[in-house]
């Protein structure tokens, strides 16, 4: 069985693709629980971002998993396979190892070195255990790209600056804004990345903060957290005609503002500018706003342009980053591989030394004329034989491990010594 990813991410494919296979937190156990019933598809975790939505999985036969996952990426986005395909990435074992540690150590995101994906990743995991989609070699996989995270992060500078996808956003807006103090701010959904934007522009001079959320709650806790005031949602669209700023991150499975929304609030507005950031995925607010008189929308898009500026330092850390996953790589394949052979080459072992003691014992009585020096001879002489023919078969299974060719030789060494 092999491990396998397949996915898109913001390189890929456009920002509307993207967003149509984007599986929410509502959407999740589903999902999982679809792809755990495909006939080729083993364990099964599933991280979806804003830049990206991937499948972990573990593949009962490899071409089976990929076409199970691509069809099932087609049922989620409505689209065919064919209108797709050529976008998909596909990695397997030792690839698909590389892949999770670099999106993990922060070198495979829009915003390089990014600090919230460690969590997405982490949390991923976690849901895909609840629902009970993934098992041992997943979770292996899963707890080591966390260590490797965690040392990209401690051990260079990969992660120094504005490095998370909410900081991106309010660094943008401050630059198109020219100055955040004294604005007007109102964040729509509290979320992790909403939160994360709230921290960053609590205590801003003169900054008046409000924040709206599906839940009340959530949004009351965040509003009292960074010293800001909790809206309503049937009172955005009253808020949006006082704000200078609308920084949106809701999970909503579809736009929730379009231009018949924002209309009379831009006419309310009396000419005054407005900038909304949208980082939401998929995107909260329809491109169709932006043709309104004095609204500037920008999205995950111009975030992505914008970060490219600021990204010289994180840039020299890569080659450190990549050094860390090289070695945490080689040392995750060294332990799947004693996992996987382990038991085989044991039992292997016990089966011979068994049939050896057993020999010895069945000729016990043409043997109990010898000496102690002799025994100890027929001992060794016994042992070594057994050392020297089980060489070459312990060397090739551990070779083959983790390989197609490493179950058959396994298979076959089960069968053949009944072990």
């Amino acid at each position: 069985m092999s491990v396998v990813v397949v996915g898109l991410n913001h390189r890929t494919v456009p920002l509307e693709l993207l967003e149509r296979v984007n599986v929410s937190p509502t959407r999740l156990p589903k999902v999982l629980g679809d792809l755990a019933a495909r006939e080729h598809v083993g364990e099964v975790v599933v991280l979806s971002t804003c830049h990206r939505t991937e499948v972990y999985a573990v593949a009962e036969r490899y071409h089976g998993a990929v076409q199970d996952i691509r069809n099932a990426f087609s049922e989620m986005a409505f689209i065919a396979p064919e209108d797709f395909s050529d976008h998909l990435y596909t990695y397997f074992d030792e690839g698909a190892v590389n892949h999770l540690f670099s999106v993990a150590a922060g070198v495979d995101s829009v915003v390089l070195g990014e600090s919230e994906i460690l969590g997405q990743v982490r949390n991923a995991w976690q849901r895909a255990q609840e629902e009970g989609s993934t098992g041992p070699r997943l979770a292996a996989l899963f707890r080591q790209a966390l260590v490797v995270g965690k040392r990209a992060r401690t051990e260079t500078a990969i992660g120094r600056g504005s490095t998370s996808l909410a900081h991106a956003a309010v660094d943008m807006a401050e630059r198109r804004l020219g100055s955040l103090e004294g604005k007007r701010i109102l964040l729509l959904g509290a979320g992790e990345v909403g939160e994360s934007m709230a921290l960053a522009v609590a205590g801003i001079d003169g900054a008046e903060v409000f924040v709206a959320n599906r839940t009340w709650e959530r949004a009351v806790a965040l509003a009292s957290r960074v010293g800001g005031r909790a809206v309503q949602l049937d009172g955005v669209r009253e808020a949006l005609a006082d704000v200078d700023l609308l920084l949106t991150s809701t999970g909503a499975p579809s736009a929730i503002v379009d231009q018949t929304d924002l209309a009379p609030v831009v006419e309310a507005r009396g000419g005054r500018p407005l900038l909304i950031v949208d980082v939401a995925m998929p995107r909260d607010i329809d491109p169709s706003v932006s043709e309104l008189p004095g609204v500037e929308l920008l999205d995950l898009d111009d975030v992505r342009a914008f970060v490219e500026a600021g990204l010289a330092e994180r840039r020299r850390e890569v080659d450190r980053v990549r050094a860390i996953i090289d070695e945490e790589r080689e040392r995750f394949l060294e332990s799947v591989t004693a996992r996987e052979v382990a038991p085989t080459i044991t039992a292997l072992r016990e089966r011979a030394e068994a049939l050896r003691v057993a020999e010895l014992e069945r000729h016990r009585g043409r043997l109990e004329g010898l000496d102690a020096k002799q025994r100890e001879a027929v001992e060794a002489v016994t042992r070594g034989v057994l050392a020297k023919l089980l060489h070459d078969p312990t060397v090739h299974l551990k070779d083959a491990a983790g390989t197609p060719k490493g179950e058959r030789l396994s298979d076959a060494l089960r069968e053949l010594f009944d072990l």
